[in-house]
């Protein structure tokens, strides 16, 4: 994967916080501690879409839906 170098201006409070982590060795470098930071972000709010999409369905019409193709007898088993 090929990587960018970026500007960025942050909090003064926030880097010296980083540079501690850094200093403990929790991060090997300011970079990778912003790499993973906006990774993390990034997850958190794919899922949080994902979550926003799925309350918008309609629940008795989803299973309308999957009862329409199940090929079995009867009711879809309870779970």
């Amino acid at each position: 994967m090929s990587r960018a170098k970026i500007a960025v201006t942050v909090d003064e409070h926030a880097l010296a916080e980083i540079d501690r982590l850094v200093t403990r060795g929790v991060f090997p470098n300011r970079s990778q501690a912003f790499e993973i930071a906006v990774k993390e972000r990034l997850e958190r709010m794919r899922r949080s879409r994902l979550a926003v999409e799925s309350a918008k369905l309609d629940r008795a019409e989803e299973q309308g839906l999957a009862n329409e193709g199940y090929a079995g007898e009867g009711e879809w088993p309870d779970y």
